[in-house]
């Protein structure tokens, strides 16, 4: 799966979809996809990351408590 970087402005390759749904881990590994060449895997934090069409990610994959009234 690819997400957009906001920090970057690029793509990036989800290497671990089982984190990114996730609602209690705050990062995701991943490869920019900036350049030539896949660059190696780091961890990027999921508030930094939306959907190429600029949706944010849903908030039952960001916050584990998203039923409770805030």
């Amino acid at each position: 799966m690819l997400l957009h970087d906001q920090q970057t402005n690029s793509l990036v390759k989800i290497l671990d979809l089982e984190a990114l749904f996730n609602p209690v881990q705050n990062t995701v590994c991943a490869s920019s996809q900036a350049g030539e060449e896949e660059q190696s895997p780091k961890e990027f934090s999921k508030d930094r990351l939306n959907f190429p069409s600029g949706e944010k990610l849903p908030q039952c994959w960001m916050d584990a408590d998203y039923r409770k009234p805030h």
